[in-house]
């Protein structure tokens, strides 16, 4: 589903914010990506997603190339940013309509997906209003409907849980599961890594852009919580 093969990328001088990062994410993962400020999770998903040019390395979407085909890849994934731009001067439902047209949902598909997310999220009455009167939160469940309406194979998210309150945050961890459950795949970053030690069945960690280390959950954190060995591995 996704490949990342020794994807290396550098900013203004030598420096390398990633450096040498491989890994798979195969149909059923919910793939957890933690680390410190500053380590190179959101430069990796950005690549990721066609938004940031890279150096060194590939990334492939179902067997194909970012770089070859970044408009064939796109339609397969979603991408949800920690701090999502969203066009202020349209309602949600304009702004929804205008993700439908660009990934050809159906009319059909299109109201059915956008009642049942924004049922599940709770702003359907919202979807009237300007977008620029929502709260940091409602933007964020926008957003997330947004990934969902053209039912993306492979989901994207940077700090997916930031700015939902619980309720919110427990229905975006239900949609995640069943997502996976038929036969998608979720990469995402999160400093929760409570919610990542019991939501994620792989989990990679990333310190100063080099993946210290990675697998299944369970033999990743061993005998000690998700949170010990994190703490343990960025001190070393």
């Amino acid at each position: 589903m996704l490949s990342i093969q020794n994807f290396s990328k550098s900013y203004k001088g030598d420096k390398k914010a990633v450096d040498n990062l491989s890994l798979e994410v195969i149909a059923g993962d919910i793939y957890g990506f933690i680390g410190h400020n500053g380590a190179g999770k959101t430069t990796t998903l950005r690549a990721v997603v066609g938004v940031l040019d890279f150096e060194e390395g590939d990334i492939y979407i179902d067997g194909v190339s970012i770089k070859n085909d970044p408009v064939g890849c796109k339609k397969k994934i979603a991408y949800i940013p920690d701090n999502p731009d969203l066009y202020e001067h349209l309602t949600g439902i304009q702004y929804l309509s205008f993700i439908g047209d660009i990934y050809e949902v159906s009319k059909a598909d299109r109201e059915l997906l956008t009642k049942k997310y924004a049922d599940l999220f709770e702003i359907t009455q919202n979807l009237g209003d300007n977008i620029s009167s929502y709260s940091h939160g409602m933007k964020q469940k926008l957003a997330i409907i947004a990934a969902l309406i053209h039912k993306p194979r492979l989901l994207i998210l940077d700090e997916p849980f930031v700015g939902l309150d619980p309720k919110a945050a427990f229905t975006l961890k239900t949609i995640m599961t069943e997502l996976c459950g038929e036969g998608g795949a979720i990469f995402f970053s999160t400093h929760v890594l409570d919610v990542a030690e019991k939501l994620c069945n792989k989990i990679a960690i990333i310190k100063g852009g080099k993946l210290i280390e990675s697998g299944s959950t369970e033999v990743v954190k061993g005998n000690q919580s998700l949170e010990d060995v994190f703490m343990e591995l960025i001190e070393e």
